[in-house]
């Protein structure tokens, strides 16, 4: 080892405050010199400490840190003989220092990552669905096409009873069934969802539960059954649906 190498390894150590006696005064008289090389080492090390200490998670440092520096207190209180022990002792707390940064340095960056990989999950989630709901919405124009191709099959408009925006178009076949297209419509409230009720016939008949999206559409196939309704009716209800109406109107036929 050289005798800048030799500097370097007292960098680590000086950075937490285990340099003392002939080593800390030779070191500092190195700094003093302008070194800009151990400055840095100093400035880093001292970095990742104070960012392992303002941590939300303590980093807990290996127990050879903590072995290798109380090993180098006990070498300094020995005889001189014993000096060169005291110095392997010292080079482990070195060597155990540096691997310590290391580790912090790698935390910080697999931190930075995991929020990266984090917001890149989000992102393909948001997108699923929104071409999830495009794909949903193309499938109902194309069963509102089939519909319409039978002379049978009829549209019936919903609106609001209370002169809100919202509206709604059923495309209704008594023996294929229906598309209920609605726009407009707020999102139901937590717990609540939007319920389709089958007019004509007696009670009123459920025909299924649907929510809207964030720009308040929807499309929900109704399939046929019973007596061919003579009109429909949305109402909003729990979200596990009732057998009859209990919330207020929405939407309705005329």
């Amino acid at each position: 080892m050289n005798d800048h190498e030799t500097y370097e390894s007292l960098a680590a150590v000086y950075a937490v405050g285990a340099l003392d006696g002939d080593d800390l005064a030779r070191f500092e008289a190195h700094l003093a010199e302008g070194c800009e090389r151990c400055e840095t080492i100093v400035r880093e090390s001292r970095d990742v400490l104070t960012g392992m200490a303002l941590a939300a998670t303590a980093a807990v440092p290996p127990p050879a840190v903590k072995a290798a520096l109380q090993a180098r207190i006990d070498a300094a209180t020995r005889p001189a003989r014993a000096a060169r022990r005291g110095w392997l002792a010292w080079a482990a707390a070195t060597a155990a220092v540096v691997a310590l940064a290391v580790m912090l340095a790698s935390g910080v960056v697999a931190s930075r990552y995991e929020k990266q990989l984090g917001q890149m999950a989000r992102e393909m989630g948001r997108e699923r669905e929104r071409l999830q709901a495009q794909e949903a919405s193309l499938r109902a124009q194309v069963a509102v096409m089939e519909l319409l191709r039978d002379p049978a099959t009829r549209v019936v408009e919903l609106r609001s009873p209370s002169g809100t925006p919202a509206t709604a178009r059923m495309i209704w076949n008594d023996k294929a069934g229906g598309q209920l297209l609605v726009a407009n419509l707020p999102p139901a409230p937590s717990g609540k969802a939007y319920e389709l009720w089958a007019l004509g016939g007696g009670a009123p008949r459920p025909a299924g539960l649907f929510n809207v999206d964030a720009e308040g559409r929807a499309a929900h196939k109704v399939d046929a059954a019973g007596e061919p309704p003579k009109g429909f009716a949305v109402t909003l209800e729990p979200a596990a649906g009732v057998p009859a109406p209990t919330g207020p109107i929405v939407m309705a036929s005329k």
